[in-house]
């Protein structure tokens, strides 16, 4: 999973970038301080590895990642050539879902660019550069498709979407509201990668008092809330700064410190399930002497294309698939006692994987 870090200067953005990764991505109370992308990569905390991995003795534990790529703060007027962002933007193109970091908090001592808190006007320039970013492409897209669409009844067909789509966000609208029951405009329109396609989770930014009830009291939240409840997205509340204190801790000591604020999860934690939420995604465990590890699929996924995300020849020759729910195998305390309680089952093509299955998969080239 790939998701791009977007919002205004100064709202956080990289203090958050830094705290997930541990990267050390330049943080500083200026506008444009991240000028090139940075890329991290991020392991997903899943407890259910190490008790699988006592289980078989395993010799190493590879989690599921999410690489989290952060671009320079965008400004109004960054499609234009104003500031640093929209040269960064093509960055962005390959993520699964966007993290739209937004101020929510007042510190007279960290400037806002445009002079005061204002967290809807903020998601509003953002979405309007990621707008005039897409009518960009559009717009060199419909260049080369009229002048291989005559005579082609398919390009004639995209060219028609691609002015559709391009009217649709002329009129300030994210392509994402687009509608179309046409599965083949769909598949189109999604190969395009157009940033307001994009899932998006919104990350509020509050000060350290607001985040022990979750933004509740804090009327900022609230209004990112509503938003993106009415545009289908997701909202995790965080405080980059004490994200980036937790970060520095140990597995014990960042225990110890969410509890005394509080909480029961870390940021990271909160932006994991969110990003699960909206993509859809689950995770199916493998276990043996030489590894545990964690495989993310989209929910509905079945056997063979489960085990086509280990090697192709997995999918390709499927048999069966040997399932156990991860609990359960831990309740037995082995595989063999799971087997003779009846609890690991034989799975034919049609099964559809679920969250926590532990899966032996038999297959034949």
């Amino acid at each position: 999973m790939k998701l791009g870090i977007v919002g205004l200067p100064n709202v956080g953005k990289s203090t958050l970038f830094n705290s997930l990764t541990k990267a050390g991505a330049e943080s500083a109370n200026y506008p444009f301080c991240t000028i090139d992308p940075n890329v991290g990569v991020v392991p997903v905390p899943d407890p259910r590895l190490g008790q699988l991995a006592a289980l078989y003795n395993s010799e190493k534990i590879t989690p599921a990642v999410i690489e989290f790529v952060d671009i320079a703060g965008l400004v109004k007027g960054a499609s234009k050539g104003e500031g640093l962002g929209n040269q960064f933007l093509s960055n962005i193109r390959e993520v699964d879902a966007i993290v739209h970091v937004v101020r929510c908090f007042d510190d007279a001592n960290v400037v806002h660019v445009d002079g005061n808190v204002n967290p809807l006007r903020d998601i509003e320039t953002i979405n309007l550069e990621l707008i005039f970013s897409d009518m960009e492409v559009l717009e060199r897209r419909i260049s080369k498709t009229t002048k291989s669409a005559m005579g082609n009844k398919a390009l004639a067909k995209e060219l028609e979407v691609l002015k559709a789509m391009y009217a649709h966000l002329e009129n300030g609208k994210l392509a994402k509201s687009f509608e179309t029951d046409d599965e083949d405009e769909l598949a189109f329109i999604q190969s395009l990668n157009l940033l307001t396609w994009k899932p998006v989770i919104f990350a509020a930014n509050v000060a350290e008092d607001d985040l022990a009830d979750d933004g509740a009291e804090n009327s900022y939240v609230k209004a990112v809330r509503d938003f993106a409840a009415e545009n289908g997205s997701e909202v995790f509340v965080i405080c980059a700064q004490i994200e980036q204190e937790i970060a520095e801790l140990d597995e014990d000591e960042k225990k110890m410190f969410l509890e005394d604020l509080g909480l029961t999860e870390s940021g990271l934690e909160k932006l994991i399930a969110a990003s699960y939420r909206l993509l859809g995604l689950i995770s199916y465990l493998t276990a043996g002497e030489k590894e545990t590890r964690a495989w993310t699929i989209r929910q509905g996924t079945k056997a063979p294309q489960a085990a086509g995300k280990i090697h192709s020849d997995f999918e390709r020759g499927f048999i069966k698939a040997e399932v156990v729910n991860y609990q359960d195998l831990l309740d037995c305390k082995s595989y063999t006692a799971a087997k003779e309680k009846g609890l690991v089952r034989m799975e034919g093509k049609d099964y559809v994987v679920k969250d926590g299955d532990v899966v032996l998969f038999r297959f034949n080239v």
